[in-house]
């Protein structure tokens, strides 16, 4: 059990350190986490419902649908050149600098959008420029800010830091689309205004986490070997490449995202508020999910979970699918209750998979995990965007939808098979002789801050 240490600046705090939320540096980083995907979440969903309406003004459905992959394929291709060196940065560089860099990065990239949409000069071309620059930016800050959590709390309270980590980013997911979508509806600009301003708060949130202490960089050691180093051990260890690619292909196959902005506007008709609902709803389910969690964190036969629960994910995804076929007073709430299952589900996954890769991961290396973990990630969301958006323009955007969640279905049957380590990880604990090469940032107070 951790305690408050004494320091010349700060009077000794006897009360044992028992929960997350009691280390100031981690409530400010969830503070970061809401409000980095209160904007980001946002301003995405203003970016596809943008570029499928400019694209509508000359286009047929199919091909703006395609306009949809592409922006998709635009931040994968730039994600999967830059992320195994935005990994070995993440091990070798302040995490909390590079996270400040890349949240300017994506403001500035709200502010251009804000001023175009004001002025009236937006267009598919500098929406596909802006794409590129989204990509650039996740691609470095999410090995930073995902390997943040294990340097400011102890190993023992990190299963429950991610729960609250992951409750925080999809409360952010289900309002950040409302919001935007609101805000649209009043000036097109509004939304991209707002994204902005959350954009700066997350900046000085990080000031106010600190310096957190992190594994030192391997002197000596070429870059080009260190990030072999770290697609060597992601390869070699079975349980963390299977968990990674596993959320790969199901997300690639059954991620339903890029055509929400089709289905609100030619299948249910529901325009950008609607949308705003549409996208807000897994938020809601993985929410209340990450809630649970973080009061009853998951404890027992945690690899067999994932795997059902990524079969839901997939049959919650035939289900929105079939939605194009339904009346429309049910289609819309079974659109909604399918998309929050969708999210429920995904959550269980995710809250599994972060565990494990996180305590199963040297500190050294988690930089570089999370890289490849990140690079998978948009393989399974830019890619799976770019695969539902091309696969809707050649059979149609309903039929795109319901074989990607068949298509999840067989690969999760088929995973459990290649990866039995899946099937046999009990709990989260990692195997003997696997432990933090350096030790978190001791907590400052168990105290207000």
């Amino acid at each position: 059990m951790a305690s408050a240490p004494s320091s010349p600046d700060r009077p000794t705090d006897p009360r044992p350190v028992t929960h997350p939320l009691q280390i100031p540096a981690f409530r400010a980083f969830l503070a970061v986490r809401l409000c980095t995907i209160l904007g980001s979440s946002g301003m995405s969903i203003i970016i596809a419902w943008q570029a499928y309406n400019i694209a509508r003004l000359t286009m047929p459905p199919a091909q703006a649908a395609a306009q949809l992959g592409l922006i998709g394929l635009i931040q994968f291709v730039v994600l999967f050149l830059v992320t195994p060196f935005a990994g070995l940065a993440a091990d070798n560089y302040k995490r909390t600098r590079i996270g400040m860099i890349t949240l300017s990065l994506l403001l500035g990239c709200a502010g251009v959008l804000a001023l175009a949409s004001y002025e009236g000069w937006i267009g598919l071309p500098l929406i596909f420029a802006i794409a590129a620059a989204l990509g650039f930016a996740r691609a470095f800050q999410g090995p930073a800010l995902g390997s943040l959590a294990p340097n400011i709390v102890p190993k023992e309270m990190l299963p429950r830091a991610i729960a609250f980590s992951s409750m925080v980013w999809q409360a952010g997911s289900i309002v950040g689309p409302a919001v935007a979508g609101y805000a649209y509806a009043l000036e097109s600009y509004y939304a991209y205004m707002i994204s902005a301003g959350l954009f700066l708060v997350s900046v000085l949130g990080l000031v106010l986490v600190g310096e957190v202490r992190q594994a030192p960089p391997q002197r000596g050691r070429h870059p080009i070997r260190q990030v072999i180093d770290g697609l060597s051990y992601v390869r070699t260890n079975r349980l963390v490449f299977g968990a990674i690619t596993l959320d790969l292909f199901a997300v690639l196959l059954a991620g339903t995202t890029a055509l929400l902005p089709v289905y609100a506007r030619d299948i249910l008709h529901i325009g950008s508020e609607g949308l705003g609902h549409l996208a807000a709803a897994p938020g809601i389910g993985a929410g209340l999910t990450a809630l649970i969690f973080s009061f009853r964190p998951l404890r027992h036969n945690v690899g067999l979970k994932m795997l059902l629960s990524v079969g839901v994910f997939g049959i919650a995804t035939i289900t929105f699918g079939l939605t194009a076929f339904m009346p429309s007073g049910i289609a819309m709430p079974v659109a909604l209750l399918a998309m929050a299952v969708w999210g429920c589900a995904d959550m269980f996954s995710v809250f599994v998979r972060q565990s494990l890769i996180q305590l199963h991961t040297p500190d050294e290396m988690r930089g570089r995990v999370s890289s490849v973990s990140m690079m998978t990630i948009s393989a399974s969301n830019e890619l799976g965007d770019a695969e539902s958006g091309f696969l809707a323009a050649l059979i149609g955007p309903v039929a795109a939808v319901i074989l990607g969640g068949a298509g999840a279905i067989l690969i999760t049957l088929y995973w459990s098979r290649l990866f039995p380590e899946l099937k046999r990880a009990r709990t989260f604990d990692p195997p003997e002789g696997l432990h933090l090469a350096h030790p978190p940032t001791p907590p400052a107070t168990a105290g207000p801050s």
